[in-house]
């Protein structure tokens, strides 16, 4: 593991990335605790032996290795693919999108995505390169969106 992979982060890889999970994600519209998700790991498996302590413990590092079936049950909860925990590129694929539904989530940034929806290819495009130009005049860094308004 690379200082890069995990930010400066000295907690185990699989840490990180559980944290990142619990930190950003929000299944059914909200923020869950230790022992809430470990209530409905259970709720939906039974046979899981899981405890709010035991998902911290995980978080922090201090505990580091869960049981495939648990794995399983928090990529499910968390709508991931188990991969997320052990596989750079999916990880980094749904960290992409985790930072894209954040960003939808601060005040204003809906709405424009809103206004966007169902606009031509061509608009978006000259609306796109506008919002380039503020960012910039702004101090903000470019945006690296490789796929461009679709």
């Amino acid at each position: 593991m690379t200082e890069t992979e995990t930010g400066g982060d000295d907690r185990p890889l699989l840490a990180v990335r559980l944290d990142d999970l619990f930190r950003t994600v929000r299944p059914k519209g909200k923020h869950w605790t230790n022992a809430e998700v470990a209530e409905e790991l259970k709720r939906a498996n039974p046979e899981l032996k899981v405890g709010g302590v035991y998902l911290s413990q995980l978080r922090t590092g201090k505990r580091s290795n869960p049981s495939p079936d648990l794995l399983a049950a928090l990529a499910r909860f968390f709508g991931v693919s188990v991969a997320y925990f052990f596989d750079d590129k999916v990880a980094q694929s749904v960290l992409s999108e985790i930072a894209a539904i954040e960003a939808l989530r601060q005040s204003g940034v809906r709405a424009v995505a809103m206004r966007a929806a169902g606009m031509k290819k061509e608009n978006l495009q000259a609306i796109t390169a506008i919002m380039d130009q503020y960012r910039q005049l702004q101090g903000l860094p470019p945006v690296d969106d490789p796929s461009g308004p679709e």
